[in-house]
C-alpha cells in the first residue's frame, strides 16, 4: 500500500474515531444528571423541591465524585413531613423499589444544610418504606438545636437507628437549593454537616423504597436541605453510574484498531 493511500485511509479512520468520540461523549452528556429542579435518577419520584447537583457552594462533590441528589424546603409543599411529627412545608424523594435480604447493609452519604436556627429549626430524615408505602423504619432524623449542634434522632422527631451527635460547621451556608436564603442565617444553628457516611442493617428480607425528606418546622422562613449520594444495598448501587454506551466504545475500539493496522501496512510497504 502506498504512503498516500495509507494516509488517506488513516485520515478517514481518524475522522471516524473523532466522530465516535463525539458520539460517545454526547451520549454521556445527555445521560448525565442535570441541575434542574425535578430531575431524578430513573425510577425515582419526588414531591416538592428536589433535583441533582454537582459541587455547589458549601456542598462539595460527595465520595462518588459525581452529581448528588437533594431536597429543599425552598419551593416545598404543605404536608411533606414525617407522619406524627408535622411541619409546615417540605419535600421528599423516593427511590424505585428494591429487594433486600435480612442483614443487608444499607449505606449512603448525606449532608444537612440549614439557614434556619434557634427555636425554629427545620429537620430532615431518611426512612425505609415497604413496597405499599407504609413505614418500615425511620433511619434517622436530623435538625439543629438552639445551641448550634446537629443531632441525629432529635427528641420528638421519631425513632432513629443512630443516636450519635453530629457537629455542624457553623456558617451562613451558600448553596443554591436554599433559594433566596442561600448565604443567609437566622439565629444560632446555621451551617452544614459536611458529607457523612452512615450505614444501617436491614432487619427483614423484603421489597423496600428509600425516602429522603426535609421539612420546615413552625414557619416557612429560612430554608434547609438534605444532600445524599453513594447509596448501596448489600453492596449494590441504587444509583448506577453513567457509562459510555457499548456501541460507542466498540466504535472507538475499531477506530484504534484501524489506525494500528494502517501503521503496520505503512512499515511493511
Amino acid at each position: 500500500m502506498s504512503y498516500k493511500n495509507c494516509f488517506v485511509k488513516k485520515s478517514t479512520v481518524l475522522s471516524s474515531l473523532i466522530a465516535a468520540a463525539t458520539l460517545c461523549f454526547s451520549a454521556m452528556a445527555s445521560a448525565a444528571p442535570t441541575n434542574v429542579a425535578g430531575s431524578l435518577p430513573g425510577g425515582w419520584t419526588g414531591t416538592g423541591s428536589y433535583g441533582t447537583l454537582g459541587a455547589n457552594g458549601v456542598v462539595t462533590a460527595s465520595s462518588s465524585g459525581g452529581a448528588y441528589g437533594w431536597v429543599s424546603t425552598s419551593g416545598g409543599v404543605g404536608g411533606a413531613s414525617l407522619p406524627g411529627v408535622g411541619g409546615t412545608t417540605g419535600s421528599y424523594v423516593r427511590s424505585s423499589a428494591f429487594s433486600a435480604n435480612a442483614g443487608d447493609s444499607l449505606a449512603f452519604d448525606f449532608n444537612y444544610i440549614t439557614s434556619d436556627g434557634g427555636r425554629f429549626a427545620d429537620y430532615a430524615w431518611a426512612r425505609l418504606l415497604s413496597s405499599d408505602l407504609t413505614q418500615s423504619q425511620v433511619l434517622f432524623t436530623i435538625r439543629t438545636t438552639p445551641d448550634g449542634n446537629d443531632l441525629i434522632g432529635a427528641s420528638g422527631l421519631g425513632k432513629s437507628a443512630n443516636s450519635a451527635n453530629v457537629s455542624i460547621i457553623g456558617d451562613e451556608p451558600v448553596w443554591s437549593p436554599l433559594g433566596a436564603d442561600s448565604g443567609e442565617c437566622f439565629d444560632d444553628g446555621c451551617g452544614y454537616t459536611g458529607w457523612i457516611n452512615t450505614r444501617f442493617d436491614i432487619a427483614d428480607a423484603g421489597e423496600y423504597i428509600l425516602e429522603f425528606g426535609v421539612s420546615s418546622w413552625d414557619d416557612v422562613s429560612y430554608h434547609s436541605g438534605l444532600a445524599f449520594d453513594g447509596i448501596t444495598v448489600g453492596g449494590r448501587s441504587l444509583i448506577p453510574g453513567q457509562v459510555p454506551e457499548p456501541a460507542s466504545l466498540a466504535l472507538l475500539g475499531l477506530g484504534f484498531a484501524g489506525l494500528l493496522a494502517c501503521g503496520r501496512r505503512r512499515r511493511i510497504a
